[in-house]
């Protein structure tokens, strides 16, 4: 632990720790309310189809039945992830013209059992028009091949497009000593998180919805559902209990969420909706498909001089967040090495298949699988080792990308020559040898916090709050979201540094929309970067107002004074000094009794230096 720090660098229990180990945890399907009734979903069995007619007489009439939703019972209003971006927005929460996939949502029903709500979907009646299928995003792309979204303003099944060119990549190629040239393609990846989609709503007398969901973005959530309700917001409370696992596939509003709220309008009853894990598979977004032909030239010692990287990617029936996957496909493949010259064309595709959205890497995992493979084959080609050829090529602290994106800190050459010691890479793989079973090296690179800042259309900032009391304990406020990874313990620490207390001396509240002050969500790897540095200005704030008590008590400068392990002293001199709990005293009766509360937000400085990224994104395309 560096001495700088009391608290950050120390291996403390999770805050959570004792709460999940015991089983005290509560998650959302652990939650009941009374009366509360049973949501399922009726989903089509045809990838394509025309919806005729849809009776629900039947399924109304059974015994426990309360309520059957159909498209024609919403608002008719389109969701998707860039609300600036209004052609994006195309999913309806149920639709209302046709299947365009197997699973796609057609109903709803909230009953008094599980098993009622189930026996009521095999009750509505749909007539369907079933029309022809396309699952194969370059067959898709062909002239006359069946629409998927028939829309007059879109290029056929293309959902987005994004070309970009840097440097003179046909010349490049050309100058080039040796060009590799493959095709790659990937699978769909189901996120099957240890909990499974599931949301509870609840409409009361009142007018006001509570929402306990899985969601890894209360915030984002609570806007998709007063856009696609057609409610205020100031109506709407999103509460997120422990989260089992999120991984991007819990960052967007999904079908059962808006459903359960809609049944719960419609019954004036609380209703849970929770997928199985058929649904799971089913139902939820998937990593997009891609297929990748990537070509990369060298020079003869193994200089990275081009890259031409064309990639399509399969995405499903509906467009969610994938447009920001087909910006971030051909982003990303600009870290973790030098590329002079760069040309990236990324075409995402309609299908009649399951929708395609964020998963961790977004976008970027596909494209590094690709180009590390046809590194390893390169420096084959060329006698190199594959450490030496990264190593030649490597990003480093205050380089900026083929892109313009500054990278702050770039540890890629310290990773690869501490991890080649580490397992003695040139003893047990020498070139010319045969490959070790095993022994194999890969790199990558992710922007750490700002990404989705610099996305456009796409908010992201996060707030704190935080109310310290007189015996020197505090209760921190934060929107952001803790899915597993360990947010709240890294929040509390963050805060007990900065006001000089123990981590066991705050209480933390997190990601309810009535309480907590605002957070975009966890995603991105932004969590530490945006709401570890709100807790950190807010803390400054309330840690000002006790270095303003403590130096008039002590009489000191504010800036001799430092915090830590509860008392507040004159640097270099701690035993002039009081306890933090006194100085909260002092200041909580200075004020007439109110506990010192400040509020602070956070989101990065700078310039947006994606204007290419963002000029990507038109209505064109």
């Amino acid at each position: 632990m560096s001495e700088k720090y009391e608290i950050i660098g120390r291996n403390l229990p999770r805050v959570d720790a004792e709460a999940i180990i015991t089983g005290e945890a509560k998650y959302t399907i652990d939650i009941a309310l009374p009366g509360m009734l049973h949501g399922k979903i009726l989903r089509s069995p045809h990838a394509h189809a025309r919806i005729l007619n849809i009776d629900t007489g039947k399924a109304m009439k059974l015994k426990g039945v309360k309520a059957v939703i159909t498209g024609k019972d919403t608002a008719g209003v389109k969701h998707g992830a860039l609300e600036k971006a209004p052609w994006q927005m195309d999913k309806c929460m149920l639709t209302m013209d046709k299947a365009r996939y197997i699973g796609d949502e057609i109903a709803a029903v909230a009953a008094t059992s599980e098993d009622i709500a189930e026996e009521a979907l095999d009750l509505v009646n749909i007539e369907y028009e079933v029309l022809p299928a396309v699952f194969d995003p370059e067959e898709a792309m062909k002239p006359g091949a069946p629409l998927i979204h028939e829309d007059e303003d879109r290029n056929g099944n293309i959902s987005a497009q994004n070309l970009w060119e840097i440097g003179n990549v046909d010349e490049a190629l050309k100058q080039s000593y040796y060009v590799a040239e493959d095709i790659f393609k990937t699978q769909p990846v189901i996120h099957a998180t240890m909990e499974p989609h599931n949301v509870l709503a609840h409409f009361d007398s009142s007018g006001k919805l509570t929402v306990w969901a899985s969601t890894q973005s209360p915030y984002y959530f609570k806007r998709g559902l007063a856009k696609t309700l057609v409610m205020p917001e100031s109506k709407i409370r999103v509460i997120k209990p422990y989260v089992g696992g999120g991984f991007g596939g819990k960052w967007e509003l999904m079908s059962l969420d808006f459903c359960a709220c809609l049944l719960s309008i419609k019954t004036g009853l609380p209703v849970r909706i929770a997928y199985d894990r058929e649904e799971e598979f089913m139902a939820t977004h998937r990593k997009h498909p891609e297929i990748i032909r990537m070509k990369t030239g060298v020079s003869k010692d193994g200089k990275i001089l081009v890259r031409d990287s064309r990639v399509i990617l399969d995405g499903g029936a509906y467009t969610i967040c994938g447009n920001i996957t087909t910006i971030l496909s051909g982003f990303l493949q600009a870290m973790p090495f030098r590329l002079p010259a760069y040309r990236y064309n990324g075409t995402r595709v309609f299908t009649n298949k399951q929708p395609s959205g964020a998963m961790r890497g977004h976008g970027g995992t596909q494209v590094h699988l690709a180009a590390d493979i046809q590194l390893d084959k390169i420096a084959e080609e060329l006698g190199m080792d594959p450490i030496e050829i990264r190593l030649k090529n490597s990003l480093e602290n205050g380089d900026r990308t083929v892109l313009g994106h500054l990278l702050h800190t770039c540890g890629l050459k310290e990773c690869l020559q501490k991890g080649a010691d580490a397992v003695s890479w040139k003893k047990k793989r020498g070139v010319g040898r045969k490959l070790y079973q095993g022994m194999g090296i890969g790199s990558n690179g992710f922007v750490s916090g700002e990404s989705f800042h610099l996305t456009p259309g796409v908010e992201s900032y996060s707030a704190a709050t935080i109310k310290l009391w007189a015996d020197g304990t505090a209760m921190l406020f934060s929107g952001a979201s803790d899915i597993g990874q360990g947010m709240n313990t890294v929040l509390t620490m963050i805060a007990a540094e900065e006001l000089g207390i123990n981590a066991e001396d705050i209480k933390i509240i997190t990601a309810d929309t009535d309480l907590t002050p605002v957070d975009m969500g966890s995603y991105s790897s932004r969590g530490t970067t945006f709401a570890g540095n709100a807790v950190k200005i807010t803390a400054a704030k309330i840690k000002k107002r006790l270095f303003e008590v403590a130096a008039d008590k002590l009489e000191a400068n504010i800036e001799d004074l430092e915090a830590r392990n509860r008392r507040i002293y004159v640097k270099g001199n701690p035993e002039k000094g009081m306890g933090i709990s006194e100085a909260a005293t002092i200041a909580q009766t200075l004020q007439n009794g109110s506990p010192l509360i400040e509020t602070g937000s956070y989101t990065p400085p700078g310039v947006n230096n994606f204007e290419m990224v963002t000029r990507s994104i038109t209505k064109e395309n």
